[in-house]
């Protein structure tokens, strides 16, 4: 296998996606989360499998910081109650794990943030389309095209490829860039003394 080869195309797909028109779109993202942080509302991010896991990184970035030592913003990943999501996903429907916690915990002014690389995973297009019902502002992660998940959101971030693993490689960079400039515009641009450092191996224990 050509390690270089998968570098090369992950490369390719992250400069194909970063257009201009996706460079407002990011910017679009980081203002409606700043105004809903600023305004005491919270985002509810939520996907399945890998995108779940990416819920969970953006809302660990945000509650806990990204690269400054600062207050914690209140985001949800809907991904990291299990028992809920097992339960209801049982009793019910998985189909409905996310919708139904869009009507529990969403209130009007919050941001859904849903991620699909498909576009068309059902549980998180019923989810936006709750949250788009409820009053909520909507932000959606997927691969080219966007998906079904497109009529429901505010905000389109779709990754300039058809292939799994490339477009999770763009909404990494692309969540890591609105966690930067979300800090930034709510706290300040970094400085030595505010920015967060990781401790030398030896420190780690």
């Amino acid at each position: 296998m050509r390690y270089r080869q998968t570098f090369e195309q992950s490369a390719k797909a992250l400069q194909q996606t970063c257009t201009e028109d996706y460079e407002n779109k990011i910017e679009a993202a980081v203002g409606m989360l700043t105004e809903a942080f600023k305004q005491g509302n919270k985002l509810l991010a939520f996907g399945n499998g890998g995108s779940s896991a990416d819920a969970q990184h953006i809302c660990g970035e945000l509650v806990g910081r990204f690269l400054l030592n600062r207050p914690g913003l209140p985001a949800i990943a809907l991904t990291s109650n299990q028992t809920l999501m097992t339960a209801w996903g049982n009793d019910h429907s998985f189909d409905s794990i996310f919708e139904r916690q869009i009507q529990s915990f969403g209130k009007p002014g919050d941001v859904a943030w849903g991620i699909s690389t498909s576009g068309n995973s059902e549980n998180v297009v019923r989810a936006m389309r709750a949250a788009k019902s409820a009053g909520l502002k909507t932000i959606a992660l997927t691969g080219q095209g966007g998906g079904r998940v497109a009529e429901h959101c505010d905000v389109l971030l779709a990754a300039a490829s058809t292939e799994t693993p490339r477009i999770q490689e763009v909404h990494l960079v692309t969540y890591h860039a609105i966690c930067a400039a979300v800090e930034e515009k709510l706290f300040g641009a970094p400085k030595e003394s505010t920015v967060a450092s990781v401790p030398p191996a030896s420190a780690a224990r």
